[in-house]
């Protein structure tokens, strides 16, 4: 730098100590160990509207704050400055001489003498305004995405509501319950449960799982719904329900789903429980003498992928005191460590025996609890389990 700008910049140089005080960006001011204001720059005068004369040696400190921010000085900022020598960051408001508010932010240092003596309280002043409006904006922006949230899990309440049936049928002689655990507040899932008479004596029940979720998978979750218990009507037999499903949903909007369609029809020994599998997970089945087993169908094809689908079909007897626990895979699929996730033979093997519907619903959800966070997609349950002797239906 040569010529003229280096004279500039000399020049520049030369502001005097006390301009540089008396100007600065930000607010100045030392008090008396009392408070008393013994002297304060310029930019502070100019924010709070006040001549000097009317503060210096006539004021203090603490009467330049807000009610609560006096009290806030003198309980804990002045105390603090005696034992620590030094404080930061304290955020407080000023009353201009209009008697309109100033957010400020201050930082005091205690000037000690040669003999480390107390004497003065130098407090550098922030305008907070700018701040001020930056984190109410961020409040107003906070509070709104609250509601919005609010709003959105209230919708995703009312939609998953209508997609399930608001109310589960008695079936003479026969128990049954059913839950659903939701993964998300926000999103609608696509798990899903019903049962409903067919003929007299005989129940059609299904219980499965729309691949995605929200609205998408809602709409087709409403249409698997309404599709299966139409089918139900026109064909008695599982496998034709099925099939039925597959060929409306391949003629949609093509989107897998694993279901469990079944034919319950009680009797004098218990219950016949027919059903059809479309690559859904093994109902538990668990026995009066407490034996449990997984009822494998294998070769059931998913629902919604291939035109010509083939499900697998399977007959259970249900004597006194035996269940028939169905579920969707968000249960099978929890994790229950790093690299682990629950299994269908853990499912099996945590079941005990003799139970009934209700019994069994409560212990998987205890389970569903259990794994808190682990639970990352919709479960859906639905027990079936023929009474005892002498047992009454379960008031719900």
């Amino acid at each position: 730098m040569t010529g003229p700008e280096c004279v500039t910049f000399a020049a520049l140089l030369e502001d005097s100590a006390e301009d540089l005080y008396d100007n600065a960006p930000c607010g100045y001011i030392s008090t008396l160990l009392d408070g008393t204001i013994a002297k304060v720059n310029a930019t502070l005068l100019g924010w709070l509207g006040f001549d000097r004369d009317e503060l210096v040696g006539r004021r203090r400190f603490p009467d330049l704050l807000t009610v609560g921010g006096r009290m806030y000085y003198e309980t804990h900022v002045s105390p603090l400055l005696h034992m620590q020598g030094e404080l930061g960051g304290v955020a407080v408001e000023m009353k201009t001489a209009a008697g309109t508010r100033l957010p400020v932010l201050l930082t005091s240092v205690v000037k000690t003498g040669p003999g480390g003596q107390a004497q003065l309280i130098r407090t550098t002043v922030f305008d907070a305004r700018d701040r001020r409006a930056y984190e109410e904006e961020l409040l107003r922006a906070s509070r709104q995405a609250e509601l919005e949230r609010d709003r959105a899990q209230q919708l995703a309440r009312t939609l998953q509501q209508t997609l399930l049936p608001p109310a589960l049928p008695e079936v003479p002689g026969v128990e049954v319950e059913a839950y659903y655990h939701p993964a998300s507040l926000d999103q609608v899932g696509g798990d899903f449960y019903d049962l409903f008479p067919l003929t007299a004596g005989t129940w059609g029940f299904f219980l499965g799982d729309v691949s995605g979720k929200g609205a998408d998978a809602a709409v087709v979750t409403s249409l698997t719904r309404y599709t299966l218990r139409s089918a139900a009507i026109d064909d008695p037999e599982p496998a034709g329900v099925l099939q039925h499903l597959n060929a409306v949903l391949n003629h949609t909007d093509p989107r897998l789903c694993t279901v469990i369609y079944g034919r319950l029809r009680p009797d004098s020994t218990g219950a016949t429980v027919t059903l059809a599998t479309g690559g859904h997970p093994p109902p538990v089945l668990i026995r009066a003498d407490g034996t449990r087993e997984l009822v494998r169908m294998p070769g059931g094809q998913l629902v919604g992928v291939l035109p010509q689908a083939r499900f697998t079909t399977t007959t259970v007897h249900l004597g006194p005191g035996d269940t028939l626990l169905l579920y969707t895979d968000g249960l099978t699929e929890a994790r229950i460590g790093a690299d682990t996730r629950y299994s269908e033979e853990e499912l099996r093997d945590d079941l005990s025996g003799p139970a009934t519907a209700r019994s069994v619903i409560t212990a998987v959800t205890g389970l569903l609890t259990s794994f808190g966070a682990g639970v990352e997609d919709d479960t859906a349950l639905l027990a079936i389990s023929v009474q005892l002797p002498g047992a009454t239906s379960p008031v719900s």
